[in-house]
């Protein structure tokens, strides 16, 4: 059981322990579109004359729709619109996985380049381009130290002539340029922003989650709604999907796409809590999927009544209009 918690999706309910969720997506988000306005400055970079690589424009150009995308959705945040933030909550977290695959891969191409020797060709894509910036890879003279060899000089001046001879710096290797000093602090700082980028996506979700909650408990209908008398559900409840077909928000390629954000984690995002927060912020209404009430319909319904101090419900019309027998007053 132990183990099965160990694959679940965290659910934070605070930002920093000191924020709300809100406050943290709009952080978040606001860091995100300073990231973005990179790819901007990329693209300017071109009317420079600047030389960039096919991969390098591919992300240049991948900034910019991304920086578009979540500028217009960044107002979303406050109107805690159920189907923007949820898409931004998804892009996030996609952005994040592209952007640690261009960061792995440029990465690597770097070290690579770094431990080559001069005369090798780095096949590597954008090595070139990571050589002339970089500026110190591919030196004249490949030398750890000189050393000075002085021999006398022909002629009537007294002199020398002086011979500097360059000792081999040895076999790069990748191991050395990855484990040099400054390249592990340069990976130790990247690996920790990259964990405090993976708990922003977990803040995203946790905040597109408690939108798409509010909107549920706020308009679901009642009657697709399971009501549990003991207040209690299991991990097969999940709440009403507002993205279903033949429902106002189910309706056209937000409602498809909706249905597809949700297939992906049915439980984390209609499913109950551990802590039952989930069925008190909602009445306790669940759907029920997977047990089905054995319970007569009268039962319940008496039951329910009972609870809510409304007595007992109406009798039926037939019996309403029936006349027992006609009484007569005797003295």
């Amino acid at each position: 059981m132990a183990s099965a918690h160990l694959f679940e999706i965290p659910r934070p309910k605070t930002f920093l322990h000191t924020m709300s969720l809100r406050t943290g997506a709009e952080i978040i988000t606001f860091l995100q579109l300073i990231n973005k306005v990179s790819g901007l400055y990329g693209l300017l970079a071109l009317l420079t004359g600047a030389q960039l690589s096919g991969l390098q424009l591919s992300m240049y150009l991948y900034s910019f729709a991304a920086l578009l995308v979540t500028l217009f959705l960044y107002r979303h945040i406050r109107l805690q619109s159920p189907f923007q933030t949820l898409l931004l909550a998804h892009i996030y977290a996609l952005d994040s996985v592209v952007n640690a695959l261009y960061t792995a891969f440029f990465g690597i191409a770097w070290f690579y380049v770094l431990a080559a020797h001069p005369e090798d060709a780095t096949g590597v894509p954008g090595a070139s381009g990571i050589a002339d910036n970089s500026g110190f890879t591919s030196p004249t003279y490949n030398v750890s130290h000189v050393e000075v060899v002085a021999a006398p000089v022909d002629g009537v001046q007294a002199g020398q002539d002086a011979v500097a001879v360059g000792q081999g710096a040895g076999s790069a290797g990748l191991g050395n340029a990855v484990f040099q000093s400054g390249s592990i602090m340069s990976i130790s700082l990247i690996s920790g922003f990259w964990a405090l980028r993976v708990y922003f996506v977990f803040i995203m979700l946790a905040f597109a989650r408690q939108c798409l909650r509010q909107h549920i408990a706020a308009n679901a209908s009642s009657a697709a709604w399971y009501n549990s008398n003991t207040q209690t559900s299991t991990k097969g409840d999940l709440a009403e999907n507002p993205f279903e077909d033949g429902k106002e928000d189910g309706e056209g390629w937000k409602g498809k796409l909706g249905r597809v954000m949700l297939s992906g984690a049915p439980q984390y995002w209609l499913g109950a809590d551990e802590d039952g927060e989930w069925m008190r912020g909602v009445g306790g209404r669940f759907r029920k999927t997977l047990q089905v009430d054995t319970a007569p319909v009268g039962v319940v319904e008496r039951e329910r009544r009972r609870r809510s101090g409304t007595g007992p419900p109406a009798p039926p019309k037939e019996l309403r209009s029936t006349k027992l027998a006609d009484l007569t007053e005797v003295r």
